[in-house]
């Protein structure tokens, strides 16, 4: 790669990633705008750290006040200090004559599997870390109730389990509006078959058409979904799936996520410092975090 196109590749890399293969559950949701501090950078150790101002504080709402002067209540706030996640792809071998110029045409065809296996996998980490652990007060976590398709089978999706997890949210008086669920494959499937509640109400939302809306939540499907235990425990991010687990449907308050992306850095070896091999090499490495701001406002589906 000539040196005066190593700027032109990595941000038409930054582009790709942020506008292709992209997670439309995440979309309307703001970056956050806070300052990312690169820490140990070159070092195997380096971070991308964001800190973010958290607050508790809901003031009493007074009704027909008659007493003067208002009582006084103190703010109080913190931070938390998030380290984003860090996606490196492994080395691709580049000839020359695949890294020479600078068109689209020839950068996307280099760098698009790099983009592609990035995003992949940061959205799927995203799905994971917006999913609650397991079932609590705040965090609802709800199996699915409908007639197996098999005998033995997993139990199906119904419209009566949308909106017992509505309801949960609903006591928790988390904002109508907003409210977004994420599909498992397995899940929107239970919803295609059962044409007495939904018939053709599932379009396809990646061709321009808005995301159905049903029992107050904007539906998508992701075939990513985070693995739940059959007990409802949220398993490790790339665990193994185990006889009994199951993927889950994940439900999320859009005002309740915390969304970065962080920098992007791209790593060039001319072939002419690799005798051995006699090709270049390329690889990138991308920052990037969606996590709730707090175990509130998630739930889910298994």
């Amino acid at each position: 790669m000539p040196a005066n196109f190593a700027e032109v590749w990595v941000n038409r890399v930054i582009q790709n990633l942020i506008t292709t293969d992209i997670a439309p559950w995440l979309d309307g949701i703001p970056e956050l705008d806070t300052t990312i501090a690169e820490m140990g950078s070159g070092e195997a150790s380096e971070m991308n750290v964001i800190h973010i101002p958290r607050s508790n504080f809901n003031p009493n709402v007074l009704l027909n006040n008659t007493t003067y002067p208002i009582a006084l209540q103190a703010y109080t706030d913190d931070e938390v200090v998030v380290a984003l996640d860090k996606f490196q792809t492994e080395v691709t071998t580049l000839s020359d004559d695949k890294i020479t110029g600078a068109s689209y045409a020839v950068i996307d065809y280099a760098t698009k599997p790099h983009t592609r296996s990035i995003n992949m996998k940061k959205f799927k980490k995203a799905i994971h870390a917006i999913a609650p652990a397991a079932n609590t007060t705040t965090t609802p976590v709800i199996v699915a109730t409908g007639t197996p398709l098999v005998v033995g089978g997993l139990p199906t999706l119904t419209y009566e389990d949308l909106v017992t997890l509505k309801d949960r949210l609903d006591q928790d008086n988390i904002s109508p509006d907003g409210r977004r669920l994420v599909l498992c494959s397995r899940h929107w499937n239970d919803l295609l078959r059962d044409r007495r509640w939904f018939g053709d109400k599932l379009v396809n939302y990646n061709a321009g058409t808005p995301a159905p809306q049903i029992a107050g939540f904007e539906l998508f499907q992701y075939n990513g979904n985070p693995i739940f235990t059959s007990v409802g425990l949220k398993k490790a991010f790339g665990s193994v799936v185990a006889t009994g687990d199951r993927e889950a449907s994940v439900a999320f308050w859009v005002g309740g996520i915390a969304k970065k992306t962080g920098m992007t850095k791209q790593y060039f070896s001319p072939a002419a410092l690799n005798p051995t091999t006699q090709s270049n090499q390329l690889n990138y490495r991308h920052y990037f975090i969606a996590v709730p701001f707090q175990d509130k406002a998630v739930g889910a589906i298994y």
